[in-house]
């Protein structure tokens, strides 16, 4: 009998358990671009898998932003998606946000409620709305301890203040085109609950108790990487959790992970498949290339490349 290989999760390795399925993992047609303008943040969650912090301070500059602005222009992407660290304290984001929403139906700002309860947060939340851009903003749980004990001490309250400012400004509310969604990652090392009863619960009690709406809930699980890493190796669940992963394999999801669809773009003008890839270092097509040298898009049945931490991503639902 041949003895399987392992890869780091203790079992087969993620390329080979595809293999299994008969499956691969190929790029489809692009029609996103995903923008991570930087790791400087004004918290440290322990989920994170690119470790953002107040410490970090890569930061997309102007000559980049242009770059990114002219690869929208050449390619219309029908979605471009910015994201971070937090996007709100990088210096230009509304220069960069005004041209994109000029030059894609769809912009969405993956925003930190912190970040937007403070400084020029207000101002950036009134520009988002003129662009009548998607937010995507994170809150791990509806009581205070659970969100606390992920995103720090004190985020509570400002997080449910930032979400009530933003449905007074129209965000997530009912007959309003501008959209506002949460995202739910597990506060420790287990795997999310039911995405649909994830989002019964959190509308209700959130309606309840503070009267805010919302559109959409997403659940996700955390990917190992980063300070999602540091953090499973210190508490011993590092081996348990990535058991986890792979025993729920859902070879149901790969047609319609993300990285088919998207281009990702960080800070320095890099090219990879998706935010989970750019953290694990690994570039689009396997070697680096520049978005200001990208004459065209990838096509469709171009190998993605993969490592073990993809199995975050085709666990139960799968993260699209």
């Amino acid at each position: 009998m041949t003895e399987r290989a392992t890869g780091e999760y203790g079992t087969e390795p993620f390329r080979e358990i595809l293999m299994r399925h008969g499956l691969q993992l190929c790029r489809d047609r692009t029609t996103a671009l995903q923008v991570n303008v930087g790791l400087n943040c004004d918290l440290s969650c322990r989920h994170c898998h690119l470790e953002a912090g107040p410490g970090r301070d890569e930061m997309m500059e102007r000559v980049t932003m242009d770059a990114v602005i002219d690869c929208a222009r050449r390619f219309r992407f029908s979605s471009i998606d910015i994201t971070g660290g937090a996007p709100e304290l990088v210096p230009g984001i509304d220069y960069l946000a005004r041209a994109l929403a000029e030059l894609t139906p769809r912009v969405v700002l993956r925003s930190n409620l912190i970040a937007l309860s403070r400084g020029r947060g207000a101002e950036l939340c009134e520009l988002y709305r003129d662009l009548k851009a998607v937010l995507v903003v994170s809150l791990p749980a509806t009581n205070a301890a659970q969100t606390e004990a992920q995103r720090g001490a004190g985020v509570w309250e400002r997080s449910i203040a930032a979400l009530k400012m933003l449905n007074g400004l129209g965000y997530g509310m009912e007959g309003s085109s501008l959209e506002l969604d949460l995202v739910s990652n597990p506060a420790g090392a287990f795997l999310p609950a039911s995405q649909q009863q994830a989002e019964k619960k959190f509308r209700g009690d959130l309606m309840r108790k503070y009267g805010i709406s919302f559109n959409a809930l997403y659940t996700f699980a955390n990917v190992p990487l980063g300070r999602f890493l540091s953090f499973l190796e210190r508490s011993g669940n590092l081996e348990g959790y990535r058991s986890k992963l792979a025993a729920g394999f859902n070879p149901c999801t790969v047609e319609g992970l993300m990285c088919r669809t998207q281009l990702s773009v960080d800070w320095l003008g890099r090219l990879h498949d998706c935010d989970f890839n750019l953290a694990a270092g690994l570039f689009h097509g396997g070697q680096l290339k520049l978005i200001s040298a990208l004459s065209e898009l990838p096509a469709p049945g171009t190998p993605i490349p993969v490592g073990d931490h993809c199995y975050a991503c085709t666990v139960g639902s799968g993260f699209t």
